[in-house]
């Protein structure tokens, strides 16, 4: 069927039809593309700005102020929908609210700092050590990793002096 060939009658209910079918899709498809170019950011300026268009609108129709409603309510759902999508591209943290006042702003100077803290750090990736402990009312030895490396080592010497 084309439109050559509608009832004249009905073109505007079938345009009303179609515009209700494929309106919520088309939003919806055009959000995830922003998300997944832009950021939640941006779909939140988004949001604002159509629900403002929405408000301000004149709506002639019988039930107009409802048909807002409903209108803000598809904005608000299919963006929510959009903000949840795996794939949607989350936006980088604000840091300048995070920087402590005073910090330098020279990339050397951070860099230096950088630099300072690793060292301090180092050796980070090394083993921790093996700390004994004594157990409370035991009388048994117990040494530490190096004086068993030592005492297996004499006991190989002993072996192998027999």
């Amino acid at each position: 069927m084309s439109l050559h060939t509608l009832h004249p009658e009905r073109v505007d209910e079938t345009r009303m039809r179609a515009y209700s079918t494929f309106g919520p899709l088309l939003i919806h498809s055009l959000a995830q593309k922003l998300a997944l170019c832009q950021g939640t950011r941006e779909l939140d300026k988004l949001e604002q700005s159509l629900v403002r268009l929405i408000e301000e609108t004149d709506v002639a129709a019988p039930q107009g102020e409802e048909m807002k409603e409903f209108a803000v309510e598809l904005v608000v759902s299919t963006l929510r929908n959009a903000r949840e999508h795996p794939d949607a591209k989350q936006d980088l943290e604000e840091i300048d609210g995070r920087r402590a006042e005073g910090r330098s702003e020279d990339p050397d100077t951070l860099e230096e700092q950088l630099q300072s803290g690793l060292e301090d750090s180092f050796p980070a990736s090394d083993p921790p050590a093996v700390v004994s402990t004594a157990i409370t009312g035991g009388s048994k030895d117990i040494v530490g990793t190096d004086e068993v490396l030592r005492r297996k080592k004499q006991a190989r010497r002993k072996q192998t002096a027999n």
